[in-house]
């Protein structure tokens, strides 16, 4: 029987979901992750199909292997049609940071150019101590087409965003943390319980609080801060719809 492209595909990213929490796994950790067309393809697909589920209260983003992504598949971004690759591919990451519920991403090893335009499209970062981050373009003469020249200066504000640009600079987990790139740095060999920990804490609380805090957060980064506050006030999403049962039933 041959393997059809979209069964051998499918493989590349994996997803798998335990009590409200789906772990998407990114797999090919024989060539450290790195990301081509069809494989942000599939990503974009199983975030859909996230989104459309109410059953999945966290989402974790990792990659097999020892690293989460090396980046784009160089022999891959040769091969393809450049400007249908980077609606498609920059369209995956889009929509992995506008799922209403959180997302953790979780790194070990390498995290670079386009892992990195990944993982920042996560709203929480948790990293290796050891793991080794970096925006390499300039390295291969490229240039962002995913998000970096916005998420980036977000993270760790313009000035140091310029400079891990312009110098290709890898750093590690531990110093990510220091300059608010990551969240958390944490030894290798706790990353998996400390990731378990954190998204345990996130599934705890109200899912629905937590998909009007997502959109809350994301209306303040677009409106002037007066209408923010008001339109806070507001209650645009209202209250989610397990409020009463948890007031009355004493949670937290």
């Amino acid at each position: 029987m041959t393997t059809t492209d979209a069964e051998r595909d499918a493989d590349t990213v994996l997803m798998a979901v335990t009590d409200g929490i789906a772990t998407l796994t990114l797999n090919r950790p024989d060539k450290l992750n790195a990301l081509h067309i069809r494989m942000l393809a599939r990503l974009h697909g199983l975030v859909d199909e996230i989104a459309a589920r109410d059953d999945v209260r966290v989402v974790v983003v990792s990659g097999a292997g020892r690293s989460f992504c090396a980046g784009h598949d160089l022999e891959a971004l040769a091969e393809a049609d450049a400007a249908e690759a980077r609606y498609i591919e920059g369209g995956a990451v889009d929509a992995l940071e506008a799922l209403p519920i959180p997302v953790v991403g979780k790194i070990r090893g390498h995290c670079l150019t386009g892992g990195l335009e990944l993982a920042l499209a996560c709203d929480l970062l948790i990293a290796a101590d050891d793991a080794s981050l970096g925006d390499t373009h300039g390295r291969w003469g490229l240039v962002p087409v995913w998000g970096m020249s916005v998420r980036l200066p977000e993270r760790v504000g313009y000035a140091r965003a310029k400079e891990l640009s312009f110098t290709s600079r890898r750093i590690d987990g531990a110093e990510a943390a220091r300059i608010g790139l990551v969240d958390h740095a944490v030894p290798a060999g706790e990353l998996d319980d400390r990731t378990a920990a954190l998204v345990a804490e996130i599934a705890a609380n109200s899912a629905g609080s937590n998909a009007r805090f997502k959109r809350l957060y994301a209306d303040a980064r677009r409106l002037p801060r007066h209408d923010a506050l008001a339109a806070e006030r507001d209650l645009p999403y209202g209250f989610p719809p397990d409020m009463m049962e948890r007031m009355t039933g004493g949670a937290g």
